[in-house]
């Protein structure tokens, strides 16, 4: 089953806010009609930037099944969690430092193994929970 990233305010400003002034810097670039072999580097990382950070926001998502377990995207990054290896899910948190394929706050941390974490923000945290433990009960979920 696969699940989408949740899209907070916060993150939709920053994100559509970035690329918004990156977009007008580059019309200001064409608008000056005298762009010489200087301004094409620029030109190359505004444009790599936009479309980056546009594949981040737009191209988020998360997959569970039986077989590959939970499987994320964010991006170039991706990866994948055997259901075994996760040991608890917290719900309604949001993990400020580490790793974060996510686009929303308020999401779930997943641990698995020792010491390591993840935190994502699917569209709904309950299906993700009621769906995740259809497949492996015995992962402990904590508010």
């Amino acid at each position: 089953m696969t699940f989408k990233s949740k899209k907070d305010g916060l993150f939709s400003t920053i994100i559509l806010g970035t690329n918004g002034f990156l977009i007008l810097v580059l019309i200001f670039l064409f608008s000056n009609k005298t762009i010489d072999k200087n301004d094409v580097f620029p030109i190359i990382i505004l444009l790599a930037t936009i479309i980056f950070t546009l594949w981040l926001f737009f191209g988020t998502y998360y997959e569970l099944s039986k077989e590959s377990g939970l499987v994320y995207h964010c991006g170039l990054i991706h990866g994948k969690i055997k259901l075994e290896r996760i040991s608890e899910i917290v719900k309604g948190k949001t993990l400020w430092v580490g790793f974060r394929p996510a686009t929303s706050r308020n999401g779930l941390i997943v641990k698995y193994d020792k010491y390591n974490e993840i935190y994502i923000s699917p569209q709904s945290n309950e299906t993700f929970i009621k769906k995740i433990l259809e497949l492996h009960s015995a992962i402990k979920i904590t508010e």
